[in-house]
């Protein structure tokens, strides 16, 4: 068998000279289920549809309606099997070891045609002693069953006595009784995307030999925790930003820990290559197959690691060595880290923020070393449905999209996979701090014995494991556990309330809790994403934390909010959203653009309510297995029609595609219309009483082709959410509010920078057709001063004394302020420009602005004016084909004005020639019939 046999290299899986091992990834692998007599060539990682799609067996699982059509391959166990193992030593002097970081989910494993074990949980890394197994073996091969993971949960399910849940706290999508397996939730459906349930062996698999187990220099480290913090640091709270930093090292390990046993430090830049320090772990302790250690480090010798924005993503190559009594180096394992720290501070708002105007309550949001700072990002979901096929290529170009979006964190949304270490691995380079959850979501879930233990190995080995990224942010217990599953059962069974909040909090307080406090001191913990946050955090209590839910003081701010309202006639109301301390997520769906859904799609079924879009669009979900789900699909496809149809003219072309394509993009500009309104009143609450320091909207990136919330499609096109986004999260934003009751008009300047920016505010109204009203109480300029992470009221007015009609004209905003990105000592200019207008744009009075388009060859940009008038949502569109993405886009042109647009091309099939198929279109094409 082709396999990688790997002797002795030390990296993130260390071992000593004389071991071997073999990584079974490759494909010479066979997948097989004799009762539906396939037989196929396959793959490891991998997952039964990737095989079964690669041995054309079956389709593309991502076409048509195959998301139902292939539930045959769920509802069916399927056998890997490995060709004849080669360069195995079958001799009695080697322990040998099975380890797999991954399968999913029921497995029944046998080597050498005998059984090894069981499996049952998708998120733990498995390891099994196999040395007698190779007596009188001399062609081994390694045979993986894999059952059926919804027809294993019905079975768990219907056992007497299984647990229940009061009517609607369990959300059901498509395959029914989730909450009972450790398997990614969302792969039984979700309300944006597939449920294929996939099967396999999704993560690498070794086999590794050691000498003897009686020999004490045989080690091999399957997993380890590295974590640096503040010397005194306690989980969730602000540590002493001058205290020396400690580094926490264990090692676990295959193989028996020899007393006397030593550990070693090195550090070196990963900039300059350079030493910064070595030395002993002291306090080394043995215990259960692992061994630890700590060192005390000068504060002095190490440069920070910090956010996207906010300074530079120092990192460092640590190397912890394992030696014995005779100096003897057992193993060498080696972990890229920053030093950082990073706290979500809960704590009571203090007297001092009380004099600042900070209202009462706690307070809830992060610190990074010791500074409070704007989040501003997103949430991520699985970025597929099939997770070996997620490459490190896919996962560079999205987060080259977040911190050109000028985002700093994203929410790693639980009930997908915990994120692998390639992936953390970008975001510590990138500045991404990844706010991570354990795999719990909008379920309530068992605590008796075997579950809780299962989900105490699963935490405890992605826990440890992923620790030592510093872009790891916070772990949460889970998805709207508290925001949604407890209150669903105060309302559905209030006498059992008392009884499933005991049950959320043996799982997500007693268990969940003591594992992150354990293995890290740098990380904070919540129980759910949405939370009110603590009552008491008490280190002597044997729980330290107690949850303080609806435990409120009128007139005090508490906690992170949500936001989903689909009655698009509250959109832009800033009335009907959450005053909060952060905004965790908050979204609107809308339709992908043309050119994604002809990668998914026949021809014929391009048009806006087709079945197959229809039936394509999972919001609202069926919550079974009906595969003509119209009633609920179409409320979905009716909330999007009908917000297009409310704030903007809304195409009728006389080319049916060309139609379908102007209907897709409307209901991208009304999302990003949307979330930009809230974006704006979120980060606006920075300088109010609510001190509201986060927004993180819903959702970064799609996991197929679909009507979603993401501002990513698929294959990594951005729609114009994302170009939104990255505008309302520059780092000093110019934005109006308006009460259309009263007619109240305020335009603030919000800042999250460091230190105070000051400048020059340029307003001035317009009609449609780009030329200037003076006739309106609106001075030309305004100078402005706002303060480091704050807001200021920079106009205030009513348009109701007006004498000019709002519906043909439009007011423009733009601002220049001077100001210093934090940890910098250079000046920096910070440009923003916005509009207002008071009314749907539905009902303005649009003229054609005559855009005029080309482009340079020498400059390699896009110039774009427009003539007659005013354009608004002015939009570059490129073809199917590479993948780019625009300087700017969906943005507003004033006549005269030409503007210059880069590009950032990250792949190009065409040679160069899709520049000749760009075009724009601004709204008005909206009202033209071709």
């Amino acid at each position: 068998m082709a396999l990688k046999i790997l002797l002795t290299t030390a990296s993130i899986l260390a071992a000593v000279a004389t071991q071997k091992v073999i990584d079974l990834s490759g494909n010479e692998w066979t997948l097989q289920n004799p009762s539906l007599n396939i037989s196929v060539p396959a793959s490891l990682p991998s997952q039964a549809h990737l095989d079964l799609y690669a041995a054309q067996v079956i389709g593309d699982p991502y076409y048509g309606l195959n998301d139902f059509n292939l539930r045959w391959v769920a509802e069916n166990n399927w056998t890997y099997s490995s060709a004849p193992i080669t360069g195995l030593d079958v001799s009695s002097a080697k322990q040998t070891w099975l380890l797999f970081n991954g399968l999913d989910t029921f497995a029944s494993i046998a080597f050498c045609g005998q059984h090894v074990a069981a499996t049952n949980n998708q998120f733990r890394q498995y390891y099994f002693d196999v040395s007698n197994f190779l007596k009188n073996c001399s062609s081994p091969v390694l045979s993986i069953n894999f059952g059926s993971a919804p027809n294993i949960a019905d079975s768990i399910a219907a056992e007497p006595g299984q647990e229940t849940w009061p009517f609607g706290v369990e959300i059901t999508y498509e395959f029914l009784n989730r909450q009972f397996i450790r398997k990614e939730q969302s792969d039984f459906g979700w309300d944006w995307g597939p449920a294929f349930s996939p099967a396999g062996p999704w993560q690498p698999a070794y086999v590794i030999q050691l000498e003897s187990r009686n020999i004490s220099s045989e080690l091999y480290v399957r997993n380890a925790d590295f974590d640096i913090s503040r010397l005194g640091q306690l989980n969730n709270l602000p540590p002493d930003q001058g205290a020396p930093w400690l580094l926490n090292a264990s090692l676990d390990v295959l193989g028996t820990i020899p007393q006397g046993a030593t550990l070693q430090y090195t550090i070196v830049s990963s900039s300059t290559n350079q030493t910064v320090s070595t030395g002993p772990l002291v306090n080394i302790t043995s215990l259960d197959k692992s061994v630890t250690g700590t060192a005390i480090l000068d504060t002095d010798s190490y440069e920070l690691w910090w956010p996207n924005g906010l300074g530079a993503q120092n990192l460092y190559n640590v190397t912890i060595s394992l030696t014995d009594s005779s100096n003897r180096t057992l193993a060498s394992v080696n972990r890229r880290m920053g030093f950082r720290t990073i706290v979500l501070n809960m704590g009571v708002i203090t007297n001092e923020q009380l004099a600042l105007g900070v209202a009462p309550g706690n307070n809830w949001h992060f610190e990074i070393n010791g500074h409070e700072f704007y989040a501003k990002g997103s949430n991520l979901i699985p970025p597929d449905a099939f997770w070996p096929r997620v490459t490190e290529t896919k996962m560079r170009q999205l987060f080259d999209a977040v911190t050109a979006g000028n985002q700093n964190m994203l929410r790693v949304w639980a009930s997908g996979a915990y994120t692998p270490d390639f992936i953390y691995d970008i975001a510590d380079e990138e500045g991404v701090l990844m706010w991570s959850e354990f795999e719990f979501g909008d379920a309530l879930y068992p605590v008796n014995k075997e579950f809780v233990d299962n989900v105490r190995e699963e935490a405890t080995y992605n826990v440890r494991r992923a620790n030592h990224h510093p872009s790891l942010a916070l772990w949460a217990g889970g998805n709207e556990l508290e925001s949604l599953e407890l209150q669903t059962v105060n309302y559905s069974a209030p006498q059992e309330f008392d009884r499933y909040q005991a049950e959320y909090e043996q799982l997500f307080l007693d268990t969940l809790l003591p594992i992150v406090y354990a293995n890290s001191k740098s990380i904070s913990y919540i129980p759910s994403s949405t939370t009110n946050g603590y009552l008491e955090l008490n280190f002597s209590l044997p729980v330290p934390m107690v949850e303080r839910y609806n435990n409120k003081t009128p007139g005090s701010v508490y906690g992170d909010t949500d936001y989903y309202n689909y009655d698009s006639s509250l959109a832009f109301n800033y009335s009907s959203y959450p005053v909060g301390r952060f905004a965790n997520e908050f979204g609107y769906h809308s339709m992908p653009s043309l050119q994604t859904w002809q990668q998914a799609i026949s021809p014929e079924d391009l048009h806006f309510n087709s079945s197959v879009i229809e039936l394509r669009n999972h919001h609202y979900p069926p919550g079974n297995l009906n595969t003509s789900n119209f009633a609920n699909s179409t409320k979905g496809m009716g909330e999007m029609t009908i917000a297009a149809e409310r704030w903007y003219p809304v195409p009728n072309k006389i080319d049916s595609v060309a139609n379908f394509s102007a209907w897709c993009h409307t209901t991208q500009i009304f999302q990003a219309d949307f979330y930009r309104s809230e974006i704006q009143f979120y980060r606006r609450g920075s300088g109010f009483p609510n001190r509201q320091l986060g927004s993180l909207y819903w959702q970064l990136e799609d996991i197929w082709q679909a009507p979603t919330w993401a501002g990513i499609e698929y294959d990594g096109r951005w729609k114009v959410l994302h170009y939104g986004a990255k505008d309302i999260y520059e780092p000093v934003i110019i934005s109006p509010f308006y009460n259309i009751t009263t007619g109240d008009l305020s335009v603030y300047v919000t800042s999250d920078l460091w230190s105070q920016a000051s400048g020059v505010a340029t307003l001035q109204w317009y009609s449609w057709d780009g030329k200037p009203i003076n006739n309106l109480n609106t001075p030309r300029t305004i100078n402005f001063t706002v303060g480091a992470l704050n807001t200021t009221l920079i106009f205030d007015s009513n348009t109701k004394s007006s004498t000019v009609d709002l519906n043909k004209s439009i007011l423009y905003m733009n601002i220049s302020a001077q100001s210093s990105l934090p940890n910098t000592n250079s000046s920096s200019t910070f440009n923003h420009d916005n509009i207002f207008h008071a009314n749907s744009l539905a009902q303005a009075e649009l003229v054609d602005p005559g855009i005029q388009f080309s482009y340079s060859n020498d400059t390699k940009k896009f110039t774009v004016e427009a003539t007659t008038g005013i354009a608004v949502w002015t939009w570059l569109d490129y073809p199917a084909g590479p993948l780019l993405n625009f300087d700017t886009n969906g943005f507003v042109l004033l006549p005269g004005q030409p503007k210059d647009i880069g590009y950032t091309l990250k792949s190009d099939p065409t040679g160069g020639d899709w520049v000749e198929e760009v075009t724009v279109q601004s709204l008005w094409n909206n009202t033209l019939p071709y």
